[in-house]
C-alpha cells in the first residue's frame, strides 16, 4: 500500500448557530484542514485538525503538510504505522522549528489519514481494527447548549430541551466572567431547572487566575459539580496542582496540551483529575494512544476534547477502556459520509470501515479555501 500522493485540503464549516463565543474567544466557522493521501492500490485515506477557520494560520498547516511532510511519506508503506509517526515527528529540520503548534496539528491530520487507510484497507470501523469495543454505552455530554454568549434565560431553556427532549443527561456549560458570581449565578438556574441527576461540568477556557479559581469552586460547592475544565492557564502546571490539592472541584483538560510529555507532567503532578487529549492537537491517533494509556495507568478517566467534533474520537472512545463518555459538539457532523450519531444521550457505534474522516463531495465543493 505505497503513498502515491498527499494532498492537503481547508474547508470553513459554518456554524449553526451562527456564532458562538467561550471566555476567550468568538467564532461563526470551524476549521476542517487536513490532507487526502492516495495509495498504489486505490485506496484514499482522510485525516484532518480542527481550527478556528483563521485562513491565513490554516495556510501554515497545509504547506506544513504539503512542503515538509509529503515528500517524506511519497513512496512509503503506508502500513508502517509507528515508523511513519517516527519519521515524521522526529526529522530533525521540523523538528528544530517546532515540537507542538503548526508542525504537530500537520502531524496529527496525517496520522488520522494513515490510520483511517489502514482500517479502510482491513475492511473495518477504527474502533474495530484497533480491537473491538470495550463499553457498550458511550455516553454524550453536549457542550453546544452552553456557550457563554447564550443569555440566562435562553441557556436553562436551551439545556432543559437538551435533557427532556434530546435525551442528554450530561451538560458543560462555559464559564469565565471577570466577576465568577456571573457563572455561580448561572449555573444556579441550570441545576435549579434541571434537577439533581443531570451531569454538569463546566469550562473556563483557561481564563482566570488561582486566586478566581479558588473562590470559584468554593462557592461552587453544593452545585455537584462533575469538573472545571482548563480553569487556569494551559501550561501552569504548578498552580493547576495547588488548585487540585485543595479544591473540592475536579479538574479537567488536555485540549491545549500538544505531546504525551506534557500529559506526563501534569499527570505525575496529580494536576489533572479528568484526562482530555485531543488526536487533533497531538500527534494523531498514534500518540492519542500513548497519552490514554497512560491516564489509565494512573487511573484517570480519559474524556477526548473534541476537536475533530467527534469523527475520530468515537471511535477510539468506545474502543479505550479509560473512557465511558465523549464531548458532542455536532458542528460539522454533515460535512462527512458517516457522521456522528447521538441517540438519547448516547454515541451510535460507527459501522463504516474507516476512522470516519471521509469528507462527502458537497462539503468538499461547499466549504473549500484556497491553499
Amino acid at each position: 500500500m505505497r503513498i502515491q500522493s498527499v494532498e492537503p485540503f481547508i474547508l470553513h464549516a459554518p456554524i449553526a448557530r451562527g456564532a458562538i463565543s467561550d471566555s476567550t474567544n468568538s467564532i461563526s466557522h470551524w476549521g476542517i484542514v487536513g490532507a487526502r493521501i492516495t495509495t498504489s492500490d486505490g485506496l484514499t485515506g482522510y485525516g484532518f485538525t480542527g481550527t478556528h477557520a483563521h485562513l491565513a494560520s490554516d495556510r501554515l498547516i497545509t504547506a506544513c503538510i504539503r512542503d515538509c511532510y509529503a515528500p517524506l511519506l511519497e513512496g512509503e508503506d503506508a502500513m508502517d504505522g509507528e515508523r511513519l509517526w517516527l519519521k515524521l515527528a522526529r526529522y530533525p529540520p521540523i523538528q528544530w522549528v517546532g515540537r507542538a503548534g503548526i508542525v504537530h496539528l500537520a502531524l496529527a491530520a496525517l496520522d488520522i489519514a494513515l490510520w483511517d487507510l489502514r482500517a479502510k484497507r482491513a475492511g473495518m470501523p477504527l474502533w474495530k481494527m484497533l480491537g473491538g469495543a470495550t463499553s457498550a454505552r458511550l455516553e454524550a455530554y453536549n457542550t453546544d447548549v452552553g456557550w457563554l454568549s447564550i443569555t440566562r434565560d435562553k441557556l436553562v431553556s436551551g439545556c432543559a430541551k437538551a435533557v427532556e427532549e434530546d435525551g442528554f443527561k450530561r451538560i458543560k456549560l462555559k464559564v469565565g466572567h471577570a466577576e465568577p458570581m456571573i457563572d455561580i449565578g448561572r449555573i444556579e438556574a441550570v441545576r435549579a431547572r434541571l434537577g439533581d441527576t443531570v451531569t454538569i461540568a463546566v469550562d473556563a477556557n483557561g481564563k482566570w487566575d488561582l486566586p478566581t479559581c479558588k473562590r470559584f469552586c468554593g462557592r461552587a460547592q453544593g452545585l455537584d459539580i462533575v469538573w472545571i475544565e482548563e480553569p487556569m492557564w494551559y501550561d501552569d502546571v504548578h498552580a493547576h496542582a495547588e488548585l487540585a490539592a485543595s479544591a473540592s472541584v475536579p479538574i479537567a483538560l488536555g485540549e491545549q496540551l500538544y505531546t504525551a510529555d506534557a500529559f506526563q507532567t501534569f499527570l505525575d503532578m496529580d494536576a489533572v483529575h479528568y484526562v482530555q487529549p485531543d488526536v487533533t492537537r497531538l500527534g494523531g491517533i498514534t500518540e492519542y494512544i500513548r497519552v490514554a494509556d497512560a491516564a489509565h495507568g494512573r487511573r484517570r478517566p480519559v474524556v477526548a476534547h473534541v476537536g475533530d467534533m467527534g469523527q475520530v474520537h468515537v471511535h477510539l472512545s468506545f474502543w479505550h477502556p479509560a473512557t465511558t463518555m465523549l464531548e458532542y459538539i455536532p458542528w460539522i457532523r454533515d460535512c462527512f459520509a458517516e457522521p456522528i450519531l447521538v441517540t438519547d444521550g448516547a454515541y451510535a457505534l460507527p459501522e463504516t470501515p474507516g476512522a470516519g474522516c471521509t469528507p462527502t463531495e458537497q462539503a468538499l465543493r461547499d466549504y473549500a479555501q484556497p491553499l
